[in-house]
């Protein structure tokens, strides 16, 4: 295997901004890559919708109309672009600076970039942020998976298995720089949610179970549709929730760690859910429905509570048992497996594999 160091070019997610929350856990990732890739010796460039920040990092801020995010399509929804797309010029701007640089890395869960895998010069690998959602999409990754080979990345089995293809994904987990997350022993007296507020998250759930313990619940994270919010507030007046906004991975770590426990409430298949090992570096127990990549990162009755899916019950019993979890072992857990080495081991076997697999 090729050591030498690699130019990579990295496209974003085309839904959001680097930096405003609509990515979601992409956000992260890529930062996440790109800060470990770079302290590897590879040359990183980012290319992404107008707008983006990423620490100090070069981006190519691409103008143009967000796609619609996927999750809030059905399966049978059918491949759309607006006009001036900023996918569209995402792409326009790989292909004219492809010769620069030796794969390109995509993290958009759109139609588009795997269509034009094949089309392109330089090798394109593919990291998917989600599980099956969409009939068009799962065709087009079957496609290049069938082309090209190992070039389709996910990040938990329980996210593979959603596709008629799992077995030939190639399964990275997530890291985290674990240096930005202070381990807190001593928690307040009250449960934290983050993540964004959109219906295939279930934040409604946890409201619910909050409620019900009578506990206070504070909530983080972006929030594209105000009056789905509003709609919560009213269903549940009794509860005492807080939102307290999209904040930074330096606010947010101090919030969470202060936390008893955070709740996960997914309605959908998770691809991985970056905050529950947010959460653990902390030394936070995470509460989490049995349901995709949660279910991979938090070992029950050691790290938390893996509760029935959709179970509101549930999520109140195992709160009633989070003081027989050991903080420390959270944080044990966070370092053993999710650290930025252990992650960019992985991910710089399977792109130079990717490299490797064309010459």
């Amino acid at each position: 295997m090729a050591s030498f160091p690699l130019r990579l070019l990295f496209l974003s997610t085309s839904v959001g901004a680097l930096g405003s929350g609509l990515g979601g856990g992409v956000e992260l990732t890529l930062l996440n890559m790109a800060q470990e890739m770079q302290h590897r010796g590879h040359q990183i460039k980012i290319v992404a919708p107008s707008g983006s920040v990423l620490a100090d990092f070069p981006i190519a801020q691409i103008p143009g109309n967000l796609q619609e995010t996927a999750q809030s399509q059905g399966r049978k929804a059918v491949i759309t672009m607006p006009p001036d797309s900023v996918l569209a010029n995402m792409w326009e701007y790989a292909r004219q600076a492809q010769g620069d640089y030796d794969l390109l890395l995509n993290f958009a869960y759109d139609w588009l970039p795997f269509y034009l895998t094949p089309f392109l010069d330089r090798p394109i690998a593919h990291l998917v942020s989600m599980g099956s959602l969409t009939s068009a999409m799962d065709l087009v990754i079957e496609q290049v998976i069938d082309s090209h080979p190992g070039t389709i990345g996910v990040h938990s089995h329980a996210q593979a298995d959603t596709f008629a293809f799992s077995d030939r994904c190639v399964v990275l987990g997530n890291g985290l720089d674990l240096s930005l997350y202070q381990f807190q022993p001593d928690p307040e007296n009250y449960m934290a949610w983050v993540g964004r507020i959109a219906p295939e998250k279930g934040i409604e759930d946890a409201i619910a179970a909050a409620q019900t313990v009578k506990v206070p619940l504070k909530i983080w994270g972006a929030m594209p549709d105000i009056a789905y919010w509003q709609t919560i507030c009213q269903t549940y007046p009794e509860a005492n929730i807080a939102y307290e906004g999209f904040l930074s991975t330096t606010e947010l770590q101090q919030a969470i760690g202060l936390s008893r426990g955070l709740l996960m409430t997914p309605k959908w298949i998770e691809a991985f859910g970056n905050v529950a090992i947010e959460a653990l570096a902390c030394g936070v127990p995470v509460i989490a429905y049995q349901r995709g990549g949660p279910a991979e990162i938090i070992e029950d009755g050691k790290t938390g509570w893996l509760v029935e899916p959709d179970s509101v019950a549930g999520l109140v019993e195992a709160m009633d048992k989070l003081d027989q979890i050991d903080r420390q072992t959270c944080r044990q857990r966070a370092e053993a497996t999710y650290s930025m080495g252990a992650m960019g081991d992985r991910i710089e076997v399977w792109l130079r594999n990717v490299l490797d697999a064309i010459n």
